[in-house]
């Protein structure tokens, strides 16, 4: 008789349950940070480019440090970086906070951006490479579900605090994201974690080329990151919700003002997420893991393009919510895919090729719908994204078959220990 499938395996392991619930408190201050400079740099500026200028001096130091932060986080200590990052972190958001309480100019305000984003590269990679060692490698899977859901959650008030707290104290938003780094800074100095391989330390450049060489040869790994990466680069949607929720959506009938509707509709995708993330936590380990991304890819494009064209409240948040929802689904098949089919002393590098992919085109995705809202208009531009996101799954679905095939997630793993059996032959 087969046994039943525990939904909370992961959650019974003290080490990763203390670690997720206090990282998802920075997710909290990060999103409630990242929609104060939002509002605060549109209503300074009544531009949809000065929005897309805040994608782009985060993505710049991303495309800069990724990789090698990924490659410091494979040859040093990985807790270490992590409090090095996140001390970092806590000094930037308490200036940002500073400038704005002077209304500094929105320029110095792009350089803190510019500052703080590196920062956060030298500890990312580290911070994603972690997760696998916190769990046995069967309840990694389930992991990254719980793990979701509660980023989700977090998503989900950091936008809603965010909101209340611009409507009244600006500042305040940027307090919050420098006292959540703050506590996981000190949590990370006390934090044990197990022992693992790392890489031997070598020429920088030429192990960040391996971890390139390793994501180009796995199809399946590249299939996915690259999905996600145009998916991304596509849906920039949520930059332009700041101008969505003061010109463009009626809440006339609603009695909300543009700061509240703003924090709603960043809320409604991680309600969305959250909803998701709990319905797969308690699911057994997906079996068609290929298309099942590639139909939640799609439909994130679709909803993307019938939340452009609606200037409905309650139309608007349902299309968000399911682009959250899809776009959880996405990232837990593409997170296991990563961290399972690749050995720990690559992971570091690894997820740096990834968050490039990823991260990098999230702000040059807001970039991208920052520029073509100025020269078109903000519908245009999210509209085409949708559009364009659909055809790029088309695309996929021809040139990576071994994506297409994928099945249960379980295999990767099962994959890469045969891989390292052969090799210590």
């Amino acid at each position: 008789m087969a046994s039943k499938y525990d939904s909370y395996r992961s959650l019974r392991i003290p080490r990763f349950r203390n670690y997720i619930l206090v990282s998802s408190f920075v997710t909290l201050g990060t999103a409630a940070q990242g929609l104060a400079i939002g509002w605060e740099i549109y209503n300074r500026t009544n531009e949809a480019l000065a929005l897309g200028f805040v994608g782009l001096a985060q993505a710049i130091p991303m495309l800069l440090f990724t990789l090698p932060a990924g490659y410091l986080a494979d040859v040093f200590d990985r807790r270490k970086l992590m409090i090095i990052s996140l001390i970092g972190a806590t000094c930037t958001s308490l200036i940002l906070g500073a400038l704005s309480l002077y209304q500094m100019s929105i320029h110095w305000m792009y350089g803190l951006l510019f500052i703080d984003a590196a920062i956060l590269r030298l500890g990312g990679p580290a911070r994603t490479a972690i997760m696998p060692l916190l769990v046995p490698e069967d309840d990694f899977e389930n992991a990254v579900k719980w793990r979701t859901s509660l980023a989700q959650i977090t998503g989900i008030g950091g936008p809603a605090i965010g909101g209340i707290i611009v409507a009244f104290n600006i500042q305040a938003a940027y307090v919050l994201s420098a006292l959540s780094s703050m506590i996981f800074a000190i949590f990370m100095l006390f934090m044990h974690i197990p022992d693992a391989p790392r890489s031997v330390r070598g020429k920088m450049f030429e192990q960040m080329a391996e971890g390139i060489r390793f994501v180009w040869r796995r199809k399946i790994l590249l299939g996915a990151t690259s999905l996600d990466l145009f998916a991304v680069l596509l849906g920039g949607a949520v930059y332009l919700l700041p101008i969505f929720a003061r010109d463009i959506i009626d809440t006339s009938t609603m009695g909300l003002s543009p700061e509240e509707t703003l924090g709603w509709l960043r809320a409604a995708p991680a309600i969305g997420a959250l909803f998701m993330a709990v319905l797969m936590a308690h699911l057994p380990p997906m079996q068609r893991a290929g298309k099942t991304l590639l139909i939640c890819v799609a439909g994130f494009g679709f909803a993307t393009i019938v939340f452009g064209f609606s200037k409905s409240f309650w139309l608007s948040m349902v299309m968000l919510a399911f682009t959250g929802a899809f776009d959880n689904v996405s990232m837990v098949v593409r997170h296991v895919v990563s961290q399972m089919s690749t050995p720990n002393y690559m992971r570091g590098r690894v997820s740096s090729v990834n968050s490039i992919f990823i991260g990098s085109s999230n702000e040059i995705g807001g970039f991208e719908s920052g520029l073509v809202a100025q020269i078109y208009n903000p519908v245009v531009s999210v509209v085409s994204g949708g559009i364009g996101t659909l055809m790029v799954v088309a695309a996929w679905s021809r040139l990576f078959p071994p994506l297409l095939r994928l099945g249960g997630l379980a295999e990767l793993s099962k994959e890469r220990r045969r891989e390292e059996e052969v090799k210590k032959k």
